[in-house]
């Protein structure tokens, strides 16, 4: 039996990664709340970074106890929320 297509994830150029990267770093240094666009999720992950696993390479998202642990090559926009 041949495997269903899974879409791959779209590449992105180092330029777009490094910014991705800064914006999660200043979003942690200011405790600001973000939202994350993440590849292959229907809605976006909400909630103030915690942590940032560069072994692992997660970032690490909270919000009400609950933390999402995001793969950073995931990551296809950050926002901030407008309420």
């Amino acid at each position: 039996m041949a495997k269903a297509k899974v879409a791959k994830r779209p590449t992105r150029d180092e330029f777009v990664l490094e910014e991705i990267g800064n914006q999660l770093t200043e979003a942690k240094q200011e405790d600001s709340e973000i939202l994350l666009t993440v590849w292959g999720k229907e809605e976006q992950v909400r909630g103030r970074i915690v942590e940032m696993d560069p072994r692992t390479g997660r970032v690490h998202v909270s919000l009400n106890e609950e933390i999402n642990k995001v793969p950073f090559m995931d990551i296809m926009r950050v926002d901030y929320p407008r309420d």
